[in-house]
């Protein structure tokens, strides 16, 4: 597998932030790490091996990011409104420095979707649903969708514009709507086991479904916990069978 590290000054963020590339052509996968972890989480856990012959043969580029989630809603240490500007800086170093670098990498642009488990599938679909414009889908994994859960009661503008669940259902422009209603490939999924809150997906997905926009919502068993052996077998199977 063709593979690239990629390290710039973020001018968002104020540091070095990293990215890994996976592959020479295809649609582009912009992936999310889970909780505090960076962006060689998924080559570390060998969650791309399992789908290698998909970026080797062209059917996909994969874009792997550093989390900031330790110097946002996960560092307990920190002021609250701090935390929430963290997340906007973190927003606008996707929106304005990493989807252009994808989109130079791959010399035009081309379909990009998203995609992370646990918390990265909060960042994933997110990301998708804050700018329609900018990317394709979205492939969320166990994620929680409501931002609350994360903030320990603390809420302002800036948690709200990033609570899918909350800003979402009070979306009624329908030119934007228009941009989440059309050709977009999202795909909420979840088990039910250990550690899962399947009820977080099923919420989104009332919420999207209210709100005219096509998903597909996928409920696993209860052999299916919150871990590495979940996303094992959930991103191969959605990456082969229905991106």
């Amino acid at each position: 597998m063709k593979r690239e590290i990629h390290r710039w000054w973020s001018p968002a963020l104020h540091k070095d932030m990293e990215i890994a590339v996976y592959g020479h052509f295809g649609f582009s996968v912009l992936m999310f790490p889970t909780a505090g972890a960076d962006y060689l989480e998924y080559e570390r856990f060998n969650l791309l091996d399992r789908i290698s012959d998909l970026v080797d043969s062209g059917k996909c580029k994969l874009f792997s990011i550093n989390s900031i989630n330790n110097e946002s809603w996960l560092n307990r240490n920190m002021n609250p409104r701090h935390k929430s500007i963290r997340h906007q800086q973190y927003n606008h170093y996707i929106t304005e420095e990493v989807v252009p670098f994808i989109f130079n990498h791959c010399q035009g642009r081309v379909p990009l979707v998203t995609a992370g488990a646990s918390l990265g599938a909060f960042h994933a679909a997110n990301s998708l649903f804050r700018r329609p414009d900018l990317f394709a889908g979205t492939l969320a994994m166990s994620g929680s969708y409501d931002l609350k859960d994360y903030t320990d009661g603390y809420y302002d503008d800036d948690v709200y514009f990033n609570s899918p669940v909350d800003y979402l259902q009070h979306i009624y422009d329908e030119s934007v709507l228009g941009k989440l209603r059309f050709g977009k490939k999202i795909i909420i999924a979840t088990g039910q086991g250990s550690y899962e809150n399947p009820d977080a997906s099923r919420k989104l997905s009332g919420i999207l479904s209210s709100k005219g926009i096509p998903h597909e919502l996928e409920v696993w068993g209860h052999d299916m916990p919150h871990d590495w052996p979940t996303w094992y077998k959930m991103f191969p199977y959605f990456m082969r069978e229905r991106m």
